[in-house]
């Protein structure tokens, strides 16, 4: 079995590491650059960077953030927010990032995806899905969560895997931030029906929900920001516990 993933996320707005809860009501939480470095240090197998605040304007300024990002650490990191072009993601790629996320413009343009596949490879794109469950579906949501769609989760997940791209992010909206844990039930339905790998993100608060969404959520990787920001939890006494639960890692 492959090692399980750790993923510290870096939610950017203007230049600084932010944290909310079902995202809204954001805090500062750093120096972004500071943070990975130290979760370079400490053991974090990737880092994923959003910048939530991503404008035409403000794409030089995540370019330069890659830049420094990328000369203090040793894992390999993703970027997104705002990507919407192969030039957008060529710029992001020489300047250091190893992979690049898509969410809202792959949602209005699916050809991005094969565009971005055919250009770069597989390995570089992960496609970043934000859904809500309305009544007894998924429904999947843009721009941060702010724009509905009747587009199915389960459904669009799919038609993305399809379409080549080599990881997905699905953050559960109803539970990011809250600390109850992950959409587990979710997370082992998309494992279950999808090949490619399946990163979890939003409701880690203990070390026992990412045991849980490793084993019962069959997820790839779990990804978390505020419970590792803000020193809740170590991300080497979270890989102890879960080596010592039979869950493969890499220590």
């Amino acid at each position: 079995m492959l090692a399980k993933r750790i993923i510290p996320c870096l939610d950017i707005k203007d230049g600084r590491t932010v944290k909310g809860i079902n995202f809204i009501d954001l805090r500062d939480a750093g120096d972004p650059v500071e943070l990975a470095e130290f979760y370079s240090r400490e053991g974090a197998d990737e880092l994923v960077f959003l910048d939530i605040s991503a404008t035409e304007q403000k794409r030089k300024t995540l370019a330069e953030l890659v830049y420094h990002v990328a000369e203090k650490v040793s894992i390999p990191f993703t970027v997104g927010g705002g990507i919407g072009s192969v030039e957008d993601v060529d710029v992001l790629l020489h300047n250091g990032a190893d992979k690049v996320s898509i969410n809202s413009s792959a949602v209005k343009n699916p050809q991005l995806i094969n565009d971005l596949v055919a250009k770069f490879g597989s390995q570089c794109i992960v496609v970043a899905i934000d859904a809500k469950q309305i009544g007894r579906q998924w429904k999947v949501h843009l721009v941060g969560g702010k724009v509905p769609t009747d587009l199915d989760l389960f459904e669009w997940a799919k038609e993305v895997e399809r379409r080549g791209a080599g990881e997905i992010l699905f953050t559960s909206m109803d539970h990011d931030g809250t600390k109850n844990g992950f959409a587990n039930e979710t997370l082992a339905r998309l494992s279950t029906e999808l090949n490619i790998p399946i990163i979890a993100s939003g409701g880690a608060g203990t070390m026992q929900h990412f045991t849980d969404t490793f084993v019962e959520g069959k997820a790839d990787a779990a990804l978390a920001a505020s419970v590792f920001h803000f020193k809740e939890i170590a991300i080497a006494d979270l890989k102890n516990e879960l080596k010592q639960k039979g869950i493969p890692v890499r220590i």
